[in-house]
């Protein structure tokens, strides 16, 4: 009997040009050591200037279709979880489907920044579970290097590009998305945010020589905030799935800085062993970074059928939630 939702196809997909802590050397008045003390990043991946998120996006949600060996036609829902669509519409998500030719399905994205993702597999888990479709399709992806200002030393070493994306279906009852919780506080929404390009601050020569269509961020901040955010959501969703930290098999959190992630998981008192880490390799990809690493971890096989998994993160907004997972069909 299914009567659960639950992840039954992985994928992601990096872009292949590789900026690494030496190229920001020369960039920045910055240094390799520098970065790796404060952010543990080696490198990062760079999309070219003729791919979108959207291009990144389709190439991960195929890799999650073949793993679930199913076609685009199966899927009913397509949500994107993405802070650099395209465009401001058509949706990212609505991109994507033209591409791979599921037309009947429904899309749209999501905007909740390094949270989306998360976000996203609740709000299709929720779909699923009001019979309104059967399969959806999760992507989280980002080109955040198009929001980077590489004169900013403070962010442009932190950020890359990259693509996640996972299947959504019905699973078997003790296995799938044993319980989500979500969280928002609009009152630290300047913590981390882009000034201007809406309706509030329209684009002017003023506001792109000003540099006010790039991330802005208040570090300090938001790394405290991250570490406490992240580890109450986790404690609070375990105890709404009645579990403790000692039953999760792996934390996958948000990959901001290594720092932030090497707290996090002694404030939760999880063994590092037990996280997955990609930050040094890609950076912050934002809303992408849970499902890369999620692909990543189900590559290598770190993952195992009836593993408790749990995916946290936390973003602008200040948005931040979790989502745990008993793997498995």
């Amino acid at each position: 009997m299914k009567t659960r939702t639950g992840i039954i196809g992985t994928g992601s997909f990096l872009p292949s040009k590789v900026l690494t802590n030496d190229d920001l050397e020369k960039m920045v008045d910055t240094s390799d050591e520098w970065i790796k003390t404060r952010t543990g990043i080696l490198e990062r991946r760079i999309a070219d200037k003729d791919t979108a998120s959207s291009d990144l996006g389709l190439e991960a949600a195929k890799k999650a279709l073949d793993e679930a060996k199913i076609g685009p036609r199966e899927i009913d829902l397509i949500v994107c979880a993405t802070a650099t669509p395209d465009m401001f519409f058509p949706s990212t998500a609505c991109l994507i489907q033209r591409e791979l030719g599921t037309t009947h399905a429904f899309a749209f994205d999501i905007s909740a920044a390094c949270s989306g993702f998360v976000y996203a597999i609740e709000v299709a888990n929720q779909f699923i579970k009001s019979g309104k479709c059967e399969k959806a399709l999760v992507i989280g992806v980002e080109t955040i290097s198009r929001i980077t200002d590489y004169q900013d030393r403070n962010t442009c070493i932190l950020f890359g590009d990259g693509a996640g994306a996972v299947v959504l279906a019905p699973v078997s009852e003790e296995k799938g998305i044993l319980g989500s919780h979500l969280a928002s506080d609009g009152r630290e929404a300047g913590l981390i945010k882009i000034p201007a390009g809406g309706s509030r601050l329209p684009a002017t020569c003023q506001t792109v020589q000003e540099g006010l269509h790039c991330l802005k961020m208040k570090g300090n901040e938001v790394f405290k905030l991250a570490i406490r955010l992240m580890s109450w959501v986790v404690h609070q969703v375990l105890e709404e799935c009645g579990l403790r930290i000692n039953d999760v098999d792996l934390l996958i959190p948000h990959q901001a800085n290594m720092r932030i992630i090497t707290a996090l998981a002694s404030r939760l008192r999880i063994p590092i062993e037990k996280v997955a880490i990609n930050v040094d390799k890609y950076g912050n990809t934002s809303a992408a970074t849970c499902p890369i690493a999620l692909d990543e971890a189900v590559r290598e096989g770190r993952i195992k059928d009836g593993d408790i998994v749990v995916l946290v993160a936390m973003g602008s907004g200040l948005t931040w939630g979790a989502n745990v997972i008993r793997w498995g069909r």
